[in-house]
């Protein structure tokens, strides 16, 4: 049993989606899909059923999931057992606190097990590199994209709006809206949206989950945000909003070796995957922004 294809099988079994799963672990979609397939074949069962939107667990998949995980945690376990600490390569990243948190583990997990003494710091804060926005790339940075966001709404379980299966703009009329006070879209909602009622500022993505949950009002987040919590309900949007999530930094002075060989894994594990295409605007209904 490969550990590879327990850390896909993961992936995918968070993701609830292939595609995602794979941008998560850079790697194709046939790839990861041939992965699930391996196990399944050495397992006798399928793990996952296909519907138009992702992928479902079967009760095998449910039942496998906490032993795949101890198996993958045992092994990294094993593997820091005799790892010195002498002398580690150090990088500071900065991040913008709207990131999707399962991909942004997925990119720094392979830091850390490369044992780099790694440090997380805000975006206004000395930094190597910076984990942003296109829209807020500096003059004299260097993006290397890593994955698009496209923007849904969550709403609670028992909103009114769940029976609709797709929204409009003139939906969020009167709605209670839970803003999040970090968003770079937020003055875009404000415009494109009829006068809305915010009833709450969250300082963070779970906070403004746990809010919608409650049942407080409607977030507008990126969708693998959305996704991560199955205890709110997501409907599309039909001003589809998109922003691209990459790596800046600076080339003078040189990055150091150690970022030098984390922008040169992102740009080989981005070629092994689908590439990046920048999103454009179209007309109605498909109606799109980019945030970059």
């Amino acid at each position: 049993m490969d550990l590879r294809e327990l850390r896909y099988f993961s992936a995918v079994f968070q993701e609830r989606n292939l595609t995602a799963a794979a941008q998560r672990c850079f790697i194709s979609q046939p790839s990861i899909s041939a992965a699930i397939g391996n196990l399944e074949a050495e397992l006798g069962t399928a793990l996952f059923i296909r519907h138009k939107k992702g992928v479902a667990p079967t009760a095998a998949a449910e039942q496998f999931y906490p032993v795949a995980r101890r198996i993958v945690d045992e092994a990294d376990a094993a593997r820091n057992l005799f790892r010195t600490t002498a002398v580690r390569p150090s990088l500071t990243l900065g991040l913008m606190r709207t990131l999707d948190m399962p991909r942004t583990v997925a990119l720094l997990k392979p830091l850390t097990d490369a044992n780099v003494a790694l440090r997380l710091v805000g975006l206004a804060e000395d930094a190597n590199a910076r984990i942003i926005a296109r829209s807020q790339i500096g003059a004299d940075e260097q993006f290397v994209a890593l994955w698009v966001d496209r923007y849904v709404a969550a709403l609670p379980p028992s909103h009114p709006l769940t029976l609709k299966e797709r929204l409009r703009t003139s939906d969020f009329a009167g709605v209670a809206m839970i803003d999040r006070c970090h968003c770079e879209q937020s003055e875009f909602f404000r415009q494109t949206s009829p006068p809305r009622q915010t009833v709450a500022i969250a300082e963070s993505e779970d906070w403004a989950m746990a809010l919608v949950a409650a049942g407080v009002g409607v977030a507008i987040v990126p969708e693998a945000v959305a996704r991560a919590h199955p205890e709110v309900t997501v409907r599309e949007i039909e001003v589809e909003v998109t922003r691209e999530v990459g790596l800046a930094y600076r080339t003078s002075p040189p990055p150091s070796d150690v970022l030098q060989q984390f922008i040169a894994s992102i740009r080989r594990q981005r070629a092994a995957s689908r590439p990046v295409t920048r999103p454009t605007t179209t007309s109605a209904p498909g109606r799109r922004r980019s945030a970059s």
